[in-house]
């Protein structure tokens, strides 16, 4: 009988890990957090971050510090969990560009968290691809995606990052015809408060 793993056991057990392979503290905690997301979503989270941990100490991972529109890693990849951490900390100056493009990312699936988080802060939804592999985060309630395979994704050439305005989804008309039905309630109610106050008294309590 395989028993699921909790969230809590998921968080608990990725955030040490990361501490162990040299993240601080920290960026540790954020590790965790991101981990119970993509589990909870259904994304292949552990799977990847247990092989991205392993190739941590033997690999080299290019930083990335400053976040623009164009982002090419030169010699190495990017690592995901700096540049995740980067992005939840600039994205409030970065939604007010028009697309982002980061060449080479080593295993992407690690940095889709940060960007479900940044879309909560931002209060705006975000649309990402990784390749031809789409998700629509949902200011990190949701995430709709064309890629539902459990496996490990360990580098990508490309990630393209837009940020969605909000605009409502129905138009002022159909709004106002919603608003009329809902307008029969208050009818409703009136009667009913009418009624109970004209049945008030009436009842006897001896």
């Amino acid at each position: 009988l395989k028993l699921m793993k909790s969230l809590s056991e998921i968080d608990t057990t990725s955030k040490r890990a990361a501490k162990s392979a040299g993240f601080s503290w920290g960026i540790a905690e954020e590790v965790g957090k991101n981990m119970r997301l993509l589990e909870l979503f259904g994304l292949s989270g552990i799977k990847n971050l247990n092989k991205f941990l392993k190739d941590y100490k033997k690999k080299q991972y290019q930083k990335i510090t400053l976040i623009s529109e164009e982002n090419k890693a030169d010699k190495y990849p990017f690592c995901p969990i700096i540049l995740g951490t980067n992005f939840i900390d600039q994205v409030n100056l970065l939604d007010k560009k028009i697309n982002i493009q980061i060449s080479k990312v080593a295993f992407p699936i690690l940095f889709l968290p940060f960007v479900s988080r940044a879309s909560e802060i931002i209060g705006k939804r975000i649309f990402l691809k990784i390749e031809e592999k789409e998700f629509l985060l949902n200011l990190n309630q949701s995430i709709y995606s064309n890629y539902l395979k459990n496996e490990i994704l360990e580098a990508c050439d490309t990630i393209n990052i837009s940020f969605i305005e909000n605009n409502n989804s129905f138009n002022e008309n159909e709004w106002k015809e919603l608003y009329k039905l809902s307008e029969d309630t208050f009818v409703e109610e009136t009667e009913a408060l009418k009624i109970g106050a004209a049945g008030a008294g009436l009842t006897d309590n001896d």
